[in-house]
């Protein structure tokens, strides 16, 4: 995505993909200069971000600069249409693959969070690859309640659908569901898609097998990895591959205030001071910025992933124990959240120790 014959441009949104987008450009697009952000309402967004006015679509005078919407891609056909109505008159959607390409642009400029994929060295097959399908078992948490996609897809054969929250409902989606083997899957209104990690490592990250790497998408956002990506991860040795980390002002802080209540917030660091103090040490130092991992997505080594839950689902057991309502008295995701923090915690802790890679996040609308 190129913004070099662009002069001067308003990003529709003020939250953590309008900000990215906006650092990218500076950085990238010496000659584009990012006059401010546009909301509907300043209701429950800042007046300033990245130093520059947020303003309301009703006061923006200038219906001949150019837009971009930088908001989750499912709403931003919404938001094209009222631009139009407005009389905008040049609209660009920033939808997933052009903000991976601007984020992997942003993030290898600044020397942080290195791509899986590498332009200036591209990827050769080579024998020891073998298949991509079985190199790789993904699976894709589905709920009872999603919403239809508009379009179709082709899902990859080594991505497998697993129903979450299979326990709270006689209606069956998927072939795999959450609530067989050793499950929590009524817990799925606290723990969301998480239910189908714990499946995973129970159920399978605790066998036998030769499968190298497993991971967790969403119904409608997946890691944008194809089979070369899979073949590069085992060819190159890759430990684990998460999105690139989206970005908050003034840091991380900004995502869990807005859906985590503060004392839900302080009895996790309890639980994490209590069960991991190494880890609660350095709490300020990894998390006290503005990178986080978002929507507990990843594709990891079988014994990474293993050691990983093994590491996060004591520290969320005990969070739900010293929570005011206790975690099974409510059912309000607030456990899902926290596991976002969680994940940025950990694989930042360990960013020295294992080969991370990172991709885009595909959004299917």
């Amino acid at each position: 995505m190129s913004f070099t014959n662009t002069s001067k441009l308003i990003i529709f949104g003020a939250k953590s993909i309008a900000l990215g987008a906006c650092l990218a450009i500076k950085k990238l697009y010496s000659n584009c200069e990012v006059i401010g952000f546009m909301v509907s309402s300043l209701k429950e967004n800042p007046k300033y971000l990245c130093g520059l006015p947020v303003i309301e679509t009703d006061d923006c005078e200038e219906k001949d600069i150019p837009v971009l919407i930088a908001i989750p891609e499912d709403v931003q056909p919404v938001v094209m249409s009222i631009l139009t109505d407005k009389g905008f008159k040049n609209i660009i959607s920033l939808d997933s693959a052009k903000e991976a390409e601007l984020m992997a642009g942003y993030y290898e400029s600044i020397g942080r969070f290195p791509s899986l994929y590498n332009e200036d060295d591209p990827y050769n097959r080579d024998d020891s690859c073998n298949r991509a399908d079985s190199a790789a078992e993904i699976y894709m948490a589905k709920f009872y309640k999603d919403k239809p996609l508009k379009n179709t897809y082709s899902i990859p054969a080594w991505v497998h659908p697993i129903q979450v929250g299979a326990a709270l409902t006689d209606q069956r989606i998927t072939e795999i569901t959450d609530d067989s083997g050793e499950n929590i899957s009524s817990k799925n209104v606290n723990y969301c898609e998480l239910t189908a990690l714990y499946w995973m490592w129970k159920n399978k990250l605790c066998t036998e097998g030769t499968t190298q790497y497993f991971g967790l998408f969403h119904y409608r956002r997946f890691l944008d990895v194809t089979d070369i990506g899979l073949m590069r991860m085992k060819a190159e040795n890759v430990d684990v591959v998460l999105p690139y980390p989206m970005l908050h002002e003034p840091d991380i802080s900004e995502h869990h205030s807005r859906y985590i209540k503060e004392s839900d917030w302080a009895v996790m660091l309890q639980a994490l001071k209590e069960l991991q103090p190494d880890y609660a040490e350095r709490f300020q130092e990894i998390l006290k910025q503005p990178y986080l991992y978002n929507y507990n997505m990843i594709i990891a080594k079988k014994d990474i992933l293993k050691d990983y839950c093994e590491w996060l689902f004591p520290i969320l057991e005990r969070t739900e124990e010293l929570s005011t309502p206790k975690g099974w008295e409510r059912a309000d995701r607030y456990i899902g959240y926290l596991g976002e923090n969680l994940l940025t915690l950990y694989f930042m802790y360990h960013t020295e120790e294992w080969k991370i890679r990172h991709v885009g996040r595909k959004m299917l609308v």
